[in-house]
């Protein structure tokens, strides 16, 4: 079920009966030669809606930008800094707190993302512990990488070994092609001769892969490698979600 597909009224029949709601949350940056700007949204959004579908969960409206300034660089690509993020975050789990929502499960589809949406459940705490008692009950927040379970690791190991990099990888690519197929791209690519990660703003990373890519190979992405992606990241996940609402 999509939030913003229902009425206020099944809202609050929904929360009759959970507290939960799945957030996902991406990035709007490029994605090498042929991954999608935006992919990291499409990835969270596809894989989030699964997660929904075998949960009988509702999903929100994902958050499509992120913490992306290293990727600047590269035309079309829009970040959110750090501290606006944390705001967004933040303003999105105390509205839909004041309505009932106690317990925000975020899927997440950009790395750059984590340790700001670590910052930003911080502060959801710290202002529960400064404002005691305003809550029935207390806020939880998890945050869940669709790329970090054991079952899509596995896949991405068998289907492409060493060539899956870390940015701009074949996996996510192929969630893409599986979600949207006419958008589907080509184009030629140079062997890679640099893996590491090491960088620092926009200009810095250019310098460093110049085609955006960070130790992958994207030309191996297929749509029914996406199909299995998100189906096997749907069922892990969805595991991580019901222990996430069984928790006290």
């Amino acid at each position: 079920m999509l939030l913003h597909h229902l009425t206020w009224a099944e809202v609050e029949t929904y929360l009759e009966t959970s507290v939960g709601i799945i957030v996902p949350i991406g990035s709007t940056e490029q994605h090498g030669p042929n991954g999608l700007i935006g992919t990291d949204a499409i990835c969270a959004e596809v894989i989030g809606n699964r997660v929904a579908e075998l949960t009988n969960a509702l999903m929100g409206p994902t958050i499509n930008i992120g913490m992306a300034q290293h990727h600047l660089a590269f035309a079309g690509s829009i970040t959110l800094k750090p501290s606006t993020l944390i705001a967004v975050i933040g303003d999105y789990v105390a509205s839909l707190a004041r309505h009932g929502f106690s317990r925000f499960f975020f899927i997440n589809g950009h790395g750059g993302n984590i340790a700001t949406c670590g910052a930003a459940f911080a502060e959801i705490y710290a202002g529960a512990s400064l404002n005691p008692g305003n809550a029935a009950r207390p806020l939880r927040c998890r945050l869940k990488n669709w790329w970090d379970t054991g079952g899509v690791r596995s896949l991405s190991k068998e289907l492409y070994g060493d060539r899956e990099g870390s940015h701009a990888t074949p996996s996510e690519v192929s969630v893409t092609q599986w979600a949207y197929p006419k958008a589907i791209k080509t184009a030629r690519m140079e062997p890679l001769t640099r893996r590491g990660r090491d960088f620092a703003d926009a200009d810095d990373y250019r310098r460093l892969f110049p085609d955006g890519r960070i130790g992958s190979d994207p030309s191996l992405a297929r749509p029914e490698h996406g199909a299995r992606f998100v189906e096997i990241a749907g069922h892990d996940i969805a595991e991580d979600y019901r222990r996430f609402l069984s928790e006290a």
